[in-house]
Formats: structure tokens, C-alpha cells, sequence
């Protein structure tokens, strides 16, 4: 034992004098290159006294880097988080004016702008270097990770290694955004994704497809899955006429009110409830660790530690430099890779400037980053359960298509993602079952504006004789990543005030949700029913039902109930309607179960619009702007994937299928219960608040503990 610890210190102490070397070189070079930085005297000095004067700064910066870095980032945390990222070089530079000032003599000077530069360098140069030196000993690659867990660390890991015999496994969930089960199989096959190929082959995991609800979104789909429902969720947003509101998925105040009425509705606080964490989601799924959760972003003090998950990756000032490099080396990729569309003439396509690449970039960048720094964190920590979402691809697949060389790169990159993560893995503190599942897949096509010149609104607006403006505006996206930017800098994700500005309630609120749109008349206090409708628009359901460009649309009939209204006058009512006829023939199976779920929801909208589908080619036409689309019935947007490994249980019996968010939150949930994972809620009591206070988990029999 006494000659490991000799070899590990000399190991370590070898590690810091190369790495401190290192950062001298890079001192040097830096020196003869910039002309703003001096490590000698106005008269000159020696070789060697320059050298040691690089060194003895050098040594400084890194000792101030150790001492007060994580100080600094912890005292900066109400900062919003991207401006975040920005301080750290500025702070960076300070720490390095300040080393220089303690080298004797005062020979080491640099300007402000240049000392941010020269940090920025040496902070990059001396993690390559440890990084470098550390891959080559698995100890010294275990120690570097541990440094990304939080200070909670040491404490949770003896609290799992004290216990009798081995731990309990964990599980860790990562969710990729709209990564279709058709897409999934494809990127495998072709080595994009060769961890996930690898997993298949060698017969680790299985790969189970699901089907979504009517509402094909994240907004829908992880409500489900994290709480258990996601009843009364319709669409990405929607018109609720009780509360005059319009709800929107990734809006904080929206996902803070649906995951309330989730834990209200289900009596229990959610799958991550006992010892989880939730990294980069909408909903907190009961977990008491959260980072980059959007239904607590808009919580303010102490009680929020939704940025907490940036100080794990921040406090090391290398991420930083780092993280800035990729960020701004994603910019210019996207600029490139839309500058070639646009000069091939591309189609379909979509307007990618603006903000876009800014937005891209964090999403498959800062968002992927920080929150795979979480879940190592978490790994480490050996905490029982953690769910993260990684909304690279869906960002992308949305402006780019979800079949495009632009896509398949950033499902090369989170495939890299999913390496380390395994690789982590292998030094927790207890073993962990990796489950990879998506919340809906991406449907190609071209926007419903692009093929006929006007959106879905300005045609809700002529069937009803209202003025259609001559220009017709496109539809705002509402893609995730958009959102978690916001929340980021604490600015209000909000729709516009336009829909339900006083004066205007005669007005249909008409919202789009991928190729599902929704039709409310607000001025009228229950949802309307066909004839209603009809007196007061008559030539709106067939301007509707027999555009080209809508599949089918779904209301409320006096006399039949739920109806579905297609091209040439059909309708049928839901309660006959089976699959593969009518209106929802070419939909698929479960088409007609899903829209008669949606259609006993309280706040389904008056009129709720499908878009035309080809079952051929796969394409839908999106009401927003979008060429890889999801929200509503048609192709691969219904068809997300679940990879489990093969020694949890099957998901659904042989021949069985795996339909809707709440079925796979229940075999995740079982599959926790095979590792000793979840929580009972306390009985005769429901929760006001998703708060976890409320309930207690039922811990392992050889644990006397309780969450």
C-alpha cells in the first residue's frame, strides 16, 4: 500500500512539473509574439532570467487558478449563465494581471486585452497537457472526472460504499431530442453512431421502437415520461379559454403550471423523486438536483439551483476557453453550411439567419456540454437515478432536415457524448444501467407557407371573411433550444400579446405546434361545437377540410359526438372510426385511439388541424418554420426509440407494443424498481407543489434511509 501511494504521488507530482512546464513555453511564445506582454526589464535580461521569470508567473497563475477559481464561479452564479461563460475570460485575465504582479521586480506586464488572451491560452494549453498525460493512467483519468462532481461528492460516494455488499445499481436516462427510432437504426448501421452500433452488435442493448400521443413534442412526451402524464396536454401550445392564456411547452411559467397538474393529477412527485437529478429538461421530474430545467427557471432565490449545473463545468477555466472556441467554431460552420444551401438552391429550406446560429451553437455546444458535465457529476456522485436531454440534433433537424449531412454531425458528436459518458461509468463509485431513449422523432417536408403562400392563420382568417394581410407572416419556431437560450439570460419566453389583445377576442386565436395546428374562438366560453361553428363561419371546416395542403381536422359534434372532418365532405364520428379508414387512412395504426384520447382533454381547441401526410415519401407540411418537423400524426415524428440494456427487463411482452409518454414512464419507473430506485408517495396526501418534500422513497432492504 505504502509503495502505491509513493508511485501514485510521484505520478501526480511528475503530472503538475509537466504541466508547469508547459504553461512556461506557452508564457514564452506568447511573449515573443504579442507585443503588449514583457517578461523582462525595459533594458533586457538574460535567456534564464526571462525563463524563470515565465515561471515563477507561470506558477502563480496556476496557484491562484486552484485556490480561487471555484470561489470566484460559485460567487457568480446568479449571473445569467451565458453572460456567465463571458465573465470567466475577463476573470480569467485579472487572475493572470494579478500572478504577474507577484514575480519579483515587477518584470512580467501585459494590457488588460492581452492578459485575457495570454490566460485564455495557457488555461487551454495546460488542460491539454493534464488531459493528455492523465489518458494514459486510468487513476489519474478517474481523479480529473471526480474534479467535475460537486462538492456533495465525497459524502454521497462514502454513503454508497458504506453500505453492505455491493450498490445497488443506478440508472442514468439521456434522452436525444427527436432522435427518431428510423434514425437511430440508420446512424448505427452506418457507423455515425458507432458507440450505439456497437451496443446493438455486440448485443448490450436492446432498441425498442414506441409511439407517441396525437401531441408528437417534447413538451407532451417528457411530462409522460418524467411524471407520468400528460393528460390535457393537446399540442406545443395552446389557448386555454378558463384562464384567457395561452400555454406554451418551453415557456417557464407554462412547464412549472403542466408539471403541476401532472403531480397533482398522478398523486406522486415524479420518477427522479428519490436521489435523482434532472439535467437540461423542461420538467424537474421531482429531482432535487436540477441544472438547465425550465419548470424552475422561473423560480428566483435560494431554492433554485437550476444553474447550478454550470458552476460543475465552469469552475475549471479551461471549459470555458474551450466551450468558447467550439461555440464560435459552430457559428462559422452553420453560416457556412447555409450559405451552401442557399447557393445549391436547396429544397426544401428555411431562413437560417438572424440569431439561428447563435442559438445552434448553444444548443449542440454550451447546452450539450454543461449538461454532460452534469451527468458525469451525478455519475460520480452515485446518485440512483438521472435524466438529461440533449437537444442537439432536434435544433438542428428542425432548419437543417433530419436527414441532412448537418444532422448526421451533430448525431456523430453525441454519439462521442454517449462514449465518455460510458466511459465514466466504469469510475462511479456503483454500476450503472445507461438507458438511450428519444421523445418523438422529425418528419421531413417542406412548411405549409412555402408550398402555398400563406399560413395556416391567414386561411383560418379567409374562411372566416376576415382581411388576410398581403404579406403573409411565417410562423416563429418553437424549437427547445430557443427556450433553455432564454432561460439562460433570464429573458421571458412569451407568446405575443397580438392573439389575445382586447379589442380582438372576436377573432380566432389560431396556433401552430410542427404540422398540428389549433383553432380557438375566445370570445366564446366552451369549446364550440360543429354547428356553432357553422352558423357563425360557415365556410371555415370546408375551407379547411378540403384545402390540399390539411389531412383532417377534429371537432365536436351536437348530434355525433367527436367528428373527423376530411376532404369532400367526410366525416365520421371518432367513436366509429377505425384504423387505415376515412379521413385518418393513411395515419397508421393508432392514429384514430390517439385523437379520441386527445379529444376528451378540457382544453383541446375548438377546431384541432392535422396537416396533409404522404405516406410514401414520409414528408407532412409544418405550420411553422420548420423542414423537420414534429407535433401532430404523420411518419417518423410518431416513432421515437428506447435502448435499454438487455439485463433489465423486456419492455413489452414479445409481440407487445410500447404506446404513448405514461406507458414508458411505468417501465422506466419498474426498471428503477429492479434497482431499488423509486418513491411511494405518502398515502391520503397529494402534493400542491412538485416539490419532493412531500414524499419519501422506499430504500433498498439493507438501507435504513429515506429520501
Amino acid at each position: 500500500m505504502a509503495g502505491r501511494r509513493w508511485r501514485r504521488a510521484a505520478s501526480t507530482a511528475w503530472r503538475s512539473l509537466t504541466v508547469w512546464a508547459a504553461s512556461t513555453l506557452t508564457m514564452l511564445v506568447l511573449a515573443g509574439l504579442l507585443p503588449d506582454f514583457q517578461l523582462q526589464s525595459a533594458t533586457g535580461d538574460s535567456a534564464t532570467r526571462v525563463a524563470t521569470t515565465a515561471a515563477l508567473g507561470a506558477g502563480a497563475f496556476g496557484l491562484l487558478s486552484a485556490l480561487f477559481w471555484p470561489l470566484l464561479v460559485r460567487a457568480l452564479l446568479l449571473v445569467p449563465a451565458l453572460v456567465l461563460g463571458l465573465v470567466v475570460f475577463f476573470l480569467n485575465g485579472a487572475l493572470f494581471l494579478f500572478a504577474l504582479h507577484l514575480v519579483p521586480d515587477g518584470r512580467g506586464e501585459a494590457g488588460p486585452e492581452t492578459a485575457v488572451v495570454v490566460a485564455a491560452v495557457m488555461s487551454a494549453v495546460a488542460s491539454a497537457t493534464g488531459g493528455a498525460l492523465a489518458v494514459r493512467d486510468d487513476d489519474a483519468y478517474r481523479r480529473r472526472l471526480y474534479r467535475l462532481a460537486d462538492r456533495r461528492r465525497r459524502r454521497a460516494v462514502e454513503e454508497v460504499t458504506a453500505d453492505v455488499g455491493p450498490p445497488a445499481p443506478g440508472t442514468v436516462f439521456l434522452q436525444l431530442d427527436g432522435v427518431g427510432h428510423e434514425i437511430l437504426l440508420r446512424a448505427a448501421r452506418d457507423d455515425v453512431m458507432p458507440t450505439v452500433g456497437a451496443w446493438l452488435r455486440d448485443g448490450r442493448h436492446r432498441l425498442t421502437p414506441w409511439r407517441t400521443d396525437w401531441s408528437s413534442q417534447t413538451g407532451a412526451s417528457q411530462l409522460g415520461i418524467l411524471h407520468g402524464s400528460n393528460h390535457d396536454v393537446p399540442a406545443f401550445r395552446w389557448y386555454e379559454k378558463d384562464t384567457g392564456e395561452i400555454q406554451v411547452s418551453n415557456r417557464p411559467t407554462s412547464a412549472a403550471e403542466l408539471q403541476r397538474r401532472a403531480v397533482e393529477h398522478t398523486g406522486d412527485g415524479g420518477l427522479l423523486t428519490f436521489d435523482g437529478a434532472s439535467r437540461g429538461n423542461l420538467f424537474s421530474g421531482g429531482a432535487e438536483q436540477v441544472a438547465l430545467v425550465l419548470s424552475v427557471a422561473a423560480r428566483r432565490g435560494r431554492e433554485n439551483r437550476s444553474r447550478a449545473g454550470y458552476f460543475a463545468y465552469f469552475c475549471d477555466p479551461a471549459n470555458a476557453v474551450r466551450t468558447a472556441l467550439s461555440f464560435c467554431a459552430e457559428v462559422g460552420r452553420e453560416i457556412g453550411q447555409s450559405t451552401r444551401a442557399r447557393l445549391r438552391k436547396q429544397r426544401p429550406r428555411i431562413g437560417r439567419g438572424g440569431l439561428y446560429p447563435f442559438i445552434r451553437a448553444f444548443a449542440t455546444v454550451v447546452e450539450r456540454d454543461v449538461v454532460v458535465a452534469a451527468v458525469i457529476g451525478d455519475l460520480l456522485a452515485g446518485r440512483s437515478a438521472v435524466y438529461a436531454d440533449l437537444v442537439a440534433y432536434d435544433e438542428v433537424a428542425h432548419h437543417s432536415g433530419p436527414f441532412s449531412r448537418d444532422a448526421q454531425k451533430v448525431l456523430a458528436r453525441l454519439d462521442r457524448s454517449l462514449a465518455l459518458i460510458e466511459k465514466v461509468v466504469e469510475h462511479a463509485p456503483r454500476p450503472y444501467h445507461v438507458v438511450v431513449l428519444s421523445d418523438h422523432g422529425q418528419s421531413p417536408g417542406e412548411t405549409f407557407h412555402a408550398r402555398y403562400g400563406l399560413t395556416l392563420q391567414d386561411l383560418v382568417r379567409a374562411g372566416c371573411g376576415l382581411p388576410v394581410p398581403r404579406k403573409a407572416r411565417r410562423t416563429h419556431s418553437g424549437a427547445e433550444a430557443r427556450s433553455t437560450v432564454r432561460a439562460a439570460l433570464r429573458r421571458p419566453v412569451e407568446e405575443s400579446a397580438e392573439a389575445t389583445r382586447k379589442g380582438r377576442h372576436h377573432e380566432p386565436v389560431v396556433l401552430a405546434s410542427g404540422n398540428l395546428g389549433l383553432v380557438s374562438f375566445p370570445d366564446v366560453d366552451h369549446r364550440m361545437s360543429k354547428e356553432e361553428i357553422d352558423a357563425r363561419h360557415p365556410a371555415l371546416l370546408p375551407t379547411l377540410a378540403n384545402h390540399p395542403g390539411v389531412g383532417f381536422l377534429l371537432v365536436r359534434s351536437e348530434e355525433h359526438g367527436a367528428v373527423v372532418l376530411g376532404a369532400r365532405g367526410a366525416e365520421v364520428p371518432i367513436d366509429d372510426l377505425a384504423d387505415g379508414q376515412g379521413p385518418l387512412a393513411d395515419f397508421g395504426p393508432g392514429a384514430a385511439a390517439a385523437v379520441r384520447r386527445t379529444d376528451s382533454f378540457p382544453h383541446t381547441a375548438d377546431i384541432m388541424v392535422n396537416s396533409w401526410y404522404d405516406p410514401v415519401d414520409g414528408e407532412v407540411l409544418a405550420f411553422e418554420e420548420q423542414i423537420g418537423s414534429h407535433g401532430g400524426l404523420g411518419g417518423a415524428q410518431g416513432r421515437p426509440f428506447l435502448l435499454s440494456p438487455v439485463d433489465l427487463s423486456e419492455p413489452v411482452p414479445a409481440g407487445g407494443e410500447l404506446v404513448g409518454a405514461e406507458q414508458v414512464h411505468h417501465v422506466l419507473r419498474r426498471w428503477l424498481r429492479e434497482s431499488h430506485g423509486p418513491q411511494i408517495p405518502l398515502e391520503n396526501s397529494l402534493p400542491k407543489t412538485p416539490d419532493v418534500a412531500a414524499f419519501v422513497a422506499v430504500p433498498p432492504p439493507a438501507q435504513d434511509k429515506s429520501a
